[in-house]
């Protein structure tokens, strides 16, 4: 019997690097996922790839930040036999919410910074607004519309995204930390709230994982790092950036009701030991 065999999952962000892992293995291992996220074409190269290995999953294009949408989908799930693991990976940062100084500069005051570089009063607000309300709302909608189904069947898991930003906010990273932060506050009330319903609700807080974007302004190890990678491997004790196949156990484990029935309210690193070191 596979772990999760004739358990309905809804995984967010799935068409993400990380979250695109965590649905594919889920369906490995017998859940039929539920796949969300804005970009249907990123969504349906998943759905492809879940189908070639014998798994069962559907697409369903939503925005996370959107009640409308999201209930329609639970819905949908509800129809279906209801909501039993909820990955709840959506999440993200915008450049446009971000400095480029990695701090104050008294030429701020003057606006005398050269052209291409930004002070903190020169970030977009409303892009900074929207990243709280992806990281925060973004969280909470999904967590609300499928605690609910969960609740109807006296237990369930939610896996919540959390990340290194929780903890000890990067620099130029403002509204992405404050959002990151805020997850872990989430998953600790919520679960303390759904707790007698027989929900669990945790979260993962990833390390400097690889992605598309990461090789962009960190490098690799192989190939060669920025200066920023450098400091992210530096500050990593394992001397490496995670991959997604990193996440899987830990994800696997919080999510099965049985192997990690006494844990809820739970942040876990998952960071190569970033979180060991204090720069010192």
């Amino acid at each position: 019997m596979k772990r999760f065999q004739g358990k309905i999952a809804v995984v967010t962000g799935a068409g993400g690097t990380l979250c695109s892992e965590i649905a594919k293995m889920l369906a490995r291992e017998g859940a039929f996922v539920y796949l969300v996220g804005r970009t249907k074409e990123k969504l349906q190269k998943v759905f492809d790839e879940i189908q070639n290995e014998g798994g069962k999953a559907e697409i369903a294009p939503a925005d996370v930040t959107k009640e409308e949408e999201i209930a329609l989908l639970a819905e949908k799930t509800e129809k279906a036999g209801g909501c039993d693991i909820l990955i709840n990976g959506a999440g993200g940062n915008n450049q446009k919410a971000m400095p480029t100084l990695v701090s104050f500069d008294k030429r701020e005051l003057t606006g005398e910074l050269p052209e291409g570089e930004r002070g903190i009063y020169d970030i977009d607000l409303a892009s900074f607004e929207s990243v709280l309300k992806t990281n925060t709302m973004g969280t909470v909608i999904p967590l609300l519309a499928f605690a609910k189904q969960m609740a109807k069947k006296g237990a369930g898991s939610i896996v919540n995204f959390a990340s290194m930003n929780s903890y000890c906010p990067l620099t130029r990273c403002f509204a992405y930390a404050m959002g990151k932060a805020a997850v872990v506050s989430l998953t600790e009330s919520f679960a303390a709230y759904f707790a007698p319903a027989g929900v669990r609700i945790n979260a993962v807080a990833p390390g400097f994982m690889v992605n598309e974007r990461s090789r962009a302004y960190l490098g690799t190890v192989k190939d060669g790092l920025t200066r920023r990678g450098e400091s992210v491997i530096a500050h990593t004790p394992m001397g490496r950036f995670g991959e997604a196949k990193d996440l899987l156990g830990c994800v696997e484990w919080l999510a099965d009701n049985e192997k990690s029935a006494f844990v809820t309210g739970a942040t876990i690193p998952v960071d190569g030991g970033f979180l060991t070191l204090g720069g010192v």
